[in-house]
């Protein structure tokens, strides 16, 4: 791993460790919030729950706990609400990224997640809340500036491998970061923060440790990271030189059919990775739904669960995707991944008709279903993240050593941006479809239609045009 790649990747640990603290605490920071302000019809924690209990009304009725599940379902409508703020920036945080460099704009952009934080640390209303959950929205850079830092330094041929680095710390940082949240949850704040005398959330021991990651992630970057945009891609071997000296050849003679056919390609990789998304978000939304509902699972199992899959994805990416992606190729690897989540939706369609009479192996489908997707995840959005990527690689002019775009459309920061903007549309729209799918006909003919969906969207994966083979 190089120096860049090691910053980038402790970069990256650093921000989605704060970011995946809050994630077990939004139903009861809601809970929280409703106490409080259970007393004002009209505030907006009110309104929004009314109107969350009336779509769900729509769709389900349940017989006990409405309320519970009326919480369960407005944190998932507060991370589609993230989600859609993240496709609505992250194309404009490229192109600023391709004009003014990613480190700037990472930079800037953590001051606008250490704002958020301390918000959090400060709301004890769900208004002022939801103004640090949208400001971070607003703010969340890191995941594809990364990509496009270690884009910018790693050659074609070592991109995947290159990448990986975020796909591991993504499922590392899930791994951790929901139970250190937990934990920091039934801790009172320092006293030193207690003594200033202002009015604190009920979980300010978590934000607070929020706080202090990105402040040290923020120093850690302004030390540590240098400027990529535009540099040379280090070549590590005799491999990877000749492979710069033919691209450089084949820069002469292509044609403008060839960045015609990557802006298409790249077109196409955004669709697979908005329905992927949608669909794969969906389920990891309800799966929580499933073990609530049929086995009547705890925090605890729950957790130990989710923990498990981050675990299986972490091993699979050190241990064999970087190994076995230069072999396989993007495409075929995200092919392998989505069939993969095929299989595991089918094992969670059957699972019910087991639960009353042959508990055991309902349990048993249960954790085959989630090596499945725990494969999933370690695959799909790396591989096609890495292959968006190889289509908007700039070349340099042998002469003067300077970086040459084709076309304004290929530039990286932008190209990834509108790619990560596609899958964050997928994962702002995915959870609410599955919900209303799971309360109207029941999980086996959710997960059933999923795995149909995952089966056709394997299928159109065949056809997508790749590229000549990197020599």
């Amino acid at each position: 791993m190089g120096k860049v790649e090691r910053i980038v990747f402790l970069s990256l640990v650093l921000d989605l460790f704060a970011f995946t603290i809050p994630l077990p605490l939004f139903p009861r920071i809601i809970e929280w919030y409703t106490v409080r302000e259970i007393s004002d019809p009209n505030g907006l924690l009110s309104r929004t729950l009314r109107f969350v209990s009336a779509v769900r009304g729509i769709f389900y009725k349940p017989l006990q706990n409405s309320q519970r599940w009326d919480i369960v379902f407005l944190g998932g409508l507060m991370g589609s609400a993230f989600s859609t703020l993240q496709f609505l920036v992250s194309p404009h945080i490229g192109s600023l990224s391709d004009k003014y460099g990613r480190r700037n704009v990472l930079l800037i952009s953590m001051i606008g997640n250490i704002l958020s934080a301390l918000i959090w640390i400060q709301s004890t209303t769900f208004a002022s809340y939801m103004l640090s959950r949208v400001i971070g929205g607003l703010s969340e850079g890191n995941v594809q500036l990364a990509t496009a830092i270690l884009s910018d330094i790693s050659t074609p041929r070592n991109r995947s491998k290159a990448l990986a680095h975020v796909g591991i710390a993504f499922a590392i940082c899930f791994c951790i970061g929901p139970p250190i949240g937990a934990y920091f949850a039934s801790r009172p704040v320092p006293l030193s923060v207690g003594a200033l005398q202002m009015d604190l959330n009920v979980y300010a021991a978590p934000a607070l440790l929020t706080l202090i990651l990105l402040v040290a992630e923020t120093l850690f970057l302004t030390i540590a990271l240098p400027e990529t945009r535009n540099a040379r891609p280090d070549q590590h071997d005799n491999d990877d030189l000749l492979e710069v000296h033919a691209n450089e050849k084949s820069k002469a003679a292509s044609a403008l059919r060839s960045v015609k056919e990557r802006s298409e390609l790249l077109r196409v990789l955004r669709k697979l990775h908005f329905l992927f998304l949608g669909i794969f978000s969906g389920v990891e939304f309800t799966l929580t739904f499933l073990t609530f509902d049929l086995f009547d699972w705890n925090n605890k199992q729950n957790g130990a669960l989710i923990g498990s899959i981050g675990i299986i994805s972490a091993l699979l990416q050190g241990g064999y995707v970087r190994r076995a992606i230069s072999k396989v190729g993007e495409v075929k690897m995200a092919h392998r991944g989505v069939s993969s989540c095929a299989l595991g939706l089918l094992f969670l369609a059957i699972l019910p008709h087991f639960v009353s009479t042959r508990p055991k192996l309902a349990v048993g489908l249960l954790r085959v279903a989630a090596v499945c997707l725990a494969f999933t995840s370690a695959t799909v959005v790396s591989s096609l993240t890495a292959h968006a990527s190889l289509q908007c690689d700039e070349g340099f002019d042998k002469d003067t050593g300077k970086p040459t775009t084709e076309n304004p459309e290929l530039a990286k920061g932008k190209a990834l941006g509108e790619f990560r903007s596609s899958g964050q549309l997928g994962r702002a729209i995915g959870p609410l479809l599955a919900c209303a799918s799971y309360w109207t006909f029941g999980p086996s003919v959710t997960y059933a239609v999923s795995a149909i969906a995952m089966l056709t969207l394997s299928a159109s994966m065949k056809t997508v045009a790749v590229l000549p083979e990197r020599s």
